[in-house]
Parts: C-alpha cells; structure tokens; sequence
C-alpha cells in the first residue's frame, strides 16, 4: 500500500480569514479538495488519510463525498504541532498497514502538486528509502539577525541549498521509528519530517519539486494560485 496523510491542521493566521486557508473556496471548490483530487486520480496511491483542523472533520468528510474522493481512508484530529499532526495520522494508518508499505506526507495546502512530482517521490523512496520534494535555490541567501539585519556579510551559497517543499515519502516503518525515537529523545515541534530524519542521523535523499508546488500561506500565494490554475503544461 502506497498511503499520503495530508496534513490539514493550520488556522491561516497569516491570511487574516476567519475560515482555515485549506478550506477557503476558490472558484466553488475547497483549497483542501483540489490537493486531494492530485492524490484521488494518482494511479500509486491507494489510500489518503487527512490530519484535520478540530471542529471541521464532518465538513472535510462531506466535501470528500460531494467531490468524489473515494481514497480518503481516515480522517484524524491534527495535532499541535506540525510534527505531532503528522504523528496522529500515522498511527492511523498504522493499524491497517504493513511493513513493505510506504507512507507519503504532504501539506493541504500545496494544492498545485502534480503526478509527476507525485511518482519521483515514489521512484527515489523505493530506490533509495527516502524522498523529500526539493527545488535548487536561484536567490541570494544570507543568515540574519532579525528581519532587517544580516548576521555577517557573508552569503550562503545558493549551490549549497536547496528549498524543500512536500511530498516527504518514507517506508511506513522507518516513519515509526523516527517518531518512536523523537519520544524516546524528546525531540519536539520539528519543522518538517526531513528535519526529523536528519536529527537522528538519517541521510535525506531529494526527489523532483517545482516551483509550481508552492506552499499557500499568503494571500500573495492564493493569488499566484489562482493564476496558475488557469495555467496549460504545454
């Protein structure tokens, strides 16, 4: 089994809505929906479960229904943190799962994730036992002490960075390990799961990204959104 959880679990402060970003209507179709019609029509991926905003787990479940996505397996309370959220929708999957299964992570509100960034994860997984979405860095990059000053006058190498973006894709129970040692060492609220795997010593391998798969956060990115989905791949 090929199994995404989809973390859904943010309240948007950034965009200043009373409704959740990932719930925001975009020309009649809920953000959260268009992510997981990527993963509904993904011939891969077998079964979708979502980490949810509490108090809107009958909303998400009756939209999947009005929309067709039959995949979606569970629906979970997120947690308090993005590392936490990740950790209740595993142990859901969990219990129906196998060990030669592999466990995807992806936010809700990377909406623009295509089929092809979808199978590189898988690919790279399979070949290599991890995956995590990456873009090459093309903007000067500097350490700062605060929003207005560098820390030194000395960039960081663009060739040596890279901007990570979702899917993170992991063998099920190499996922369970890394939470079983973050209890274990009392490592919490990691940023990413990648961040995660490098903290207990795991090499991070990178599949294909895109600057496409933007992260909505903004009401810049929801504009940029909007754009882009009446956009052609030629």
């Amino acid at each position: 089994m090929n199994a995404v959880i989809v973390t859904a679990g943010g309240i948007g402060s950034r965009m200043n809505n009373s409704i959740p970003k990932q719930f925001l209507n975009i020309e009649d179709k809920p953000l959260i929906i268009y992510t997981l019609e990527k993963f509904q029509s993904h011939p891969s991926i077998d079964a979708i479960c979502v980490t949810c905003l509490d108090g809107w787990q009958e909303i998400l479940k009756a939209y999947a229904k009005q929309y067709n996505i039959t995949k979606l397996k569970w629906v979970v309370t997120g947690g308090a943190t993005g590392q936490d959220s990740i950790h209740n929708g595993l142990m859901a999957v969990a219990k129906e799962a196998s060990d030669g299964d592999y466990i995807m992570i992806h936010d809700g509100n990377r909406a623009l994730v295509s089929h092809d960034i979808i199978s590189d994860s898988l690919r790279i997984c399979k070949e290599k036992g991890s995956a995590v979405a990456a873009i090459p860095c093309t903007e000067a990059i500097f350490r700062c002490e605060d929003e207005e000053n560098t820390l030194s006058t000395v960039s960081i190498p663009r060739e040596d960075v890279v901007r990570t973006q979702t899917p993170h894709t992991y063998p099920i129970k190499k996922l369970l390990w890394a939470h079983e040692q973050a209890e274990e060492k009392n490592i919490t609220n990691t940023a990413a799961s990648c961040v995660l795997m490098q903290m207990l010593g795991e090499t991070v391998y990178f599949s294909a990204g895109s600057e496409k798969n933007l992260k909505i956060t903004t009401n810049d990115d929801l504009q940029i959104f909007k754009a882009l989905l009446h956009v052609e791949d030629k």
